[in-house]
């Protein structure tokens, strides 16, 4: 069992930035592969990023491409993500995501959610 825990959502003006973090529980969090999804008011929740167990590994949607960094601490049990270059669009409730060793894009294939953190984009 896996329980995730986001936090550093907020309010922020576009072309900012926000650094979120998602600890877990568990002492196996290296086999992990983790991913971030987000869902904004009247929309299917979308992928947004994904990294391997190792951190070697990772793919983002073309919509964060370039904006947005995902990134893991083992040793933390916390994966990050990085978005700067904010926009309106971004704003969503963004959540972790976390299944057994391999990565994938599809939120079908996540075994374990976190609650979800805000984030809001002004223009």
């Amino acid at each position: 069992q896996v329980q995730l825990v986001e936090s550093g959502g907020g309010l922020v003006q576009a072309g900012g930035s926000l650094r979120l973090s998602c600890a877990a529980s568990g002492r196996t969090f290296s086999s992990y592969a983790m991913g971030w999804f987000r869902q904004a008011p009247g929309n299917e929740r979308e992928f947004v990023a994904t990294v391997s167990g190792s951190g070697g590994n990772t793919y983002y949607a073309d919509s964060v491409k370039g904006r947005f960094t995902i990134s893991r601490d083992n040793a933390k049990n916390t994966v990050y993500l990085q978005m700067n270059s904010l926009k309106p669009e971004d704003t969503a409730v963004y959540y972790c995501a976390a299944r057994r060793i391999y990565t994938s894009v599809s939120l079908r294939d996540y075994d374990y959610w976190g609650q979800g953190t805000q984030v809001t984009v002004s223009s």
